[in-house]
């Protein structure tokens, strides 16, 4: 500022003016931050079961160097309300304030919690700092409940740390149109290694390219359905066994399949998301079973009733090992009568199993 054009003062004055209040910096450091510690104080440290008194705050004011006085901790906490900050009065002459909502109630982090800590294809690495992150959006006192153990059956963590940042990488490379290309990995045992588990790479490391469409969380897997450019389909691959993915400058392919995608019924055909032929079989299924036919196909199956205790159901399928293995876990209560060929290829199956057993 030029304090010799200021309207209607003299240079003197001014200059005053401006040395009191560098006086006034000089004698309370950090005023321009009090604000900012306040709404941290407020949001780390209280809630409806800890609230703090003005006595307090001041108190914890001075903890962070910037000194406060009470009454100007009012036009404070208003400040604070007007941006958003749900601050709660109570008492009447010792009053004390704390946060009362906020952006995630306690119940619903602990909802997150249990989703992240239950999902199989986040790491417990990943799994322990994203709870710590969340445990952020509550006070100290409520961030205590976070810390629980989701024991969950069958579900173990993935031992791809990458999987969080491919993730990323595939939803930006949707976002921009791009092709991407990768190496495609599987789990395997070195046993010259002491039965060391590692991972070794497909077709002696050769790149996949892919034209990226969707994500979908299936079978507590990630999985990417894009289309394949050579193969002239849409294909699916785990976000976990995917490596060194990178984004080319090449617009995606294959619009023209996902014009009319239907994320849900893809998943519905194919079994564990294992790849196979995709086929129309009939299926002679006892009413009991009624209800896990509609869990597994949706409510849009095609029924038709054949006698008093079974019904018919035609519906499109990827055949695969998993496929027959769905089917014989139903045992006597299915029936698969066609397409033949099919019919032939589960009966070959389930003898190839039962020699394992004569």
């Amino acid at each position: 500022i030029d304090v010799y054009r200021l309207p209607g003062r003299a240079p003197a004055t001014c200059l005053h003016l401006l040395y009191q209040l560098l006086r006034l910096d000089m004698k309370r450091p950090n005023q321009k931050l009090k604000l900012l510690y306040l709404m941290k104080i407020l949001m780390q440290e209280t809630d409806e079961a800890h609230p703090l008194s003005l006595a307090q705050l001041v108190e914890k004011l001075e903890g962070y160097g910037v000194e406060a006085e009470r009454k100007s901790l009012y036009d404070d906490m208003e400040v604070l309300r007007v941006f958003g900050i749900d601050i709660e009065k109570t008492g009447s002459r010792n009053c004390v304030y704390y946060v009362g909502s906020r952006t995630f109630e306690v119940a619903e982090l602990k909802l997150l919690v249990d989703a992240v800590q239950a999902s199989k294809f986040i790491t417990r690495k990943k799994s322990s700092d994203l709870i710590k992150k969340m445990e952020s959006l509550a006070s100290v006192y409520e961030a205590g409940t976070l810390q629980r153990q989701v024991y969950v059956s069958n579900r173990v963590k993935t031992m791809n740390e990458s999987i969080y940042y491919n993730v990323d990488k595939l939803h930006t490379a949707i976002y921009d149109d791009k092709k991407i290309s990768f190496r495609y990995t599987d789990w395997a045992v070195d046993f010259t290694a002491g039965a060391r588990v590692k991972r070794q790479v497909r077709k002696n490391g050769r790149r996949y390219a892919v034209s990226p469409w969707a994500l979908t969380w299936n079978n507590e897997n990630y999985y990417l359905v894009g289309f394949d450019a050579a193969a002239g389909r849409i294909k699916h691959y785990r976000v976990d066994k995917m490596e060194s993915i990178h984004i080319s400058e090449e617009k995606r392919s294959g619009e023209e399949y996902f014009k009319n995608f239907d994320m849900a019924l893809y998943s519905s055909r194919f079994f564990g998301m294992y790849g196979g032929m995709e086929e129309r079989v009939d299926l002679k299924v006892e009413n009991r079973l009624a209800g896990v036919m509609i869990d597994r196909f949706g409510e849009s199956l095609s029924l038709r009733q054949e006698g008093e205790e079974h019904f018919l159901a035609s519906v499109t399928v990827a055949v695969s090992p998993q496929f027959f293995s769905w089917l014989f876990g139903l045992g006597e209560g299915v029936e698969l009568l066609g397409p033949i060929e099919i019919r032939r290829q589960y009966r070959h199956y389930l003898e190839r199993v039962l020699k394992k057993y004569q």
